[in-house]
């Protein structure tokens, strides 16, 4: 699969995190590809962002699914910009992104 499925979770250059519900809402959403550090889609597929500003473009990078980045990187977004909060644990990947908070749905 070429696409990537969402909900997509992506990172600004504050690590700050924004889950999206799709990649169409991402692109249409996002303004600047340089405030843009990582993200994932749904499968915790690694995304990258192309284009310019007002014109951005997510696409899977081709990597394998990192999960445990994910899952450390929205860790870090608790610690950092939600303090008092605790970050989802649930096992499932499926659940862990449920859990999170949805931006623009």
């Amino acid at each position: 699969m070429t696409t990537p499925i969402g909900p997509v979770i992506l990172f600004d250059d504050d690590l700050h995190m924004y889950v999206l519900r799709d990649q169409a809402f991402a692109e249409a959403w996002w303004e600047m590809p340089d405030e843009y550090t990582c993200g994932f889609d749904a499968s915790a597929r690694p995304l990258r962002m192309t284009g310019e500003p007002h014109r951005v473009r997510l696409e899977l990078t081709g990597a394998e699914p990192d999960e445990a980045q994910l899952r450390r990187l929205v860790a870090g977004h608790y610690q950092r910009h939600l303090r008092g909060e605790a970050s989802p644990e649930a096992t499932a990947l499926a659940d862990f992104l449920a859990a999170l908070p949805r931006e623009g749905v």
